[in-house]
């Protein structure tokens, strides 16, 4: 099945302790975009500047994404800067360059409007609103937010919120969302604000799957080398979501799949800068890692002798 995806396309600056990119291919419709093609067809709705290179362009028409929905309008593109620490854990924003998405008005072409999986990445909540009410035909329709949305917009938030069947976001968005330290006190609160899935990312450490009183945690898949987190989040997303429009199944057992995939695929974005991993990653490859996963997960269950 056809996945709506709205989000930032950015030129990204990204230094870590193991390199340097300057102006590469990001954002979270990007980095979303990249990861779910490999399991099904992407209308990807964002907005660039006039400066936006085209050969970024051919990647994403090299994926067949559907660019109906992207606009370009006269000025700069988004921009942003990031300096990660050792752990590659703590990210600093050193500069953030809105330019042309301050003028993002998000429109769903007719050829996209019953797409019946649709993904609201991290912009501004009043603009995932407005995609809603374009939205048709009764879709899925998960989200992301962070800090600053839940913070300082966040009327706004709880009003999307009220709307959407899943949010996929942070471990510390999640707690500081429902204003509880504990997850399974959050994951609750969280959940009566809306969304009846609830999916928390936690980085290294794996991911938590929250529907009802079911509570699936994927693990973390330990890796040698990771040179960039950047759109690990989206990437994970990308590949969830991907995996439920794949299927069309939207039941629990089915969504534990879509979060190993997630999983799968945010492994491989942090292996190398920008979407360099993802460019030339193979099918083969993520099935592959998706067995690692299962590998790791996997245990006997025996009777424990006294």
């Amino acid at each position: 099945m056809s996945l709506t995806v709205i989000g930032t396309v950015a030129l990204d600056t990204v230094e870590t302790p193991f390199g340097k990119i300057t102006e590469g291919l990001g954002g979270s419709a990007t980095h979303f975009s990249a990861a779910a093609t490999f399991f099904a067809s992407v209308s990807l709705v964002a907005v660039i500047g006039e400066d936006f290179p085209e050969t970024h362009i051919d990647f994403f028409r090299s994926r067949s994404v559907n660019l109906e929905g992207l606009s370009r309008l006269p000025g700069p593109s988004f921009r942003w800067k990031g300096r990660y620490e050792e752990d590659l854990n703590t990210a600093h924003t050193l500069e953030t360059q809105l330019n042309v998405l301050l003028q993002f008005d998000p429109r769903l072409p007719a050829s996209v409007k019953n797409n019946k999986f649709v993904f609201l990445g991290n912009i501004d909540p009043s603009l995932q609103a407005k995609v809603i009410d374009q939205a048709g035909g009764d879709p899925f329709i998960a989200m992301d937010t962070m800090n600053f949305w839940i913070k300082d917009y966040r009327e706004a938030l709880l009003k999307t919120l009220k709307r959407v069947h899943m949010l996929v976001i942070n471990e510390g968005e999640a707690r500081l969302l429902a204003g509880e330290s504990n997850l399974l006190k959050a994951s609750r609160a969280i959940r009566e604000m809306g969304p009846k899935l609830l999916v928390v990312k936690r980085g290294e450490y794996g991911a938590l799957a929250f529907f009802k009183d079911q509570i699936f945690n994927a693990p973390g898949l330990p890796l040698e080398d990771i040179q960039d987190p950047t759109g690990a989040g989206d990437s994970f997303a990308g590949g969830l979501m991907g995996h439920l429009a794949k299927t069309g199944d939207l039941s629990f057992s089915n969504l534990k799949k879509a979060v190993i995939y997630g999983s799968v695929m945010a492994s491989f974005n942090v292996e190398e800068f920008s979407l360099d991993r993802l460019k030339r990653l193979k099918a083969s490859e993520i099935e592959s890692r998706y067995r690692q996963f299962c590998e790791l997960a996997h245990f006997e269950n025996g009777t424990v002798e006294a």
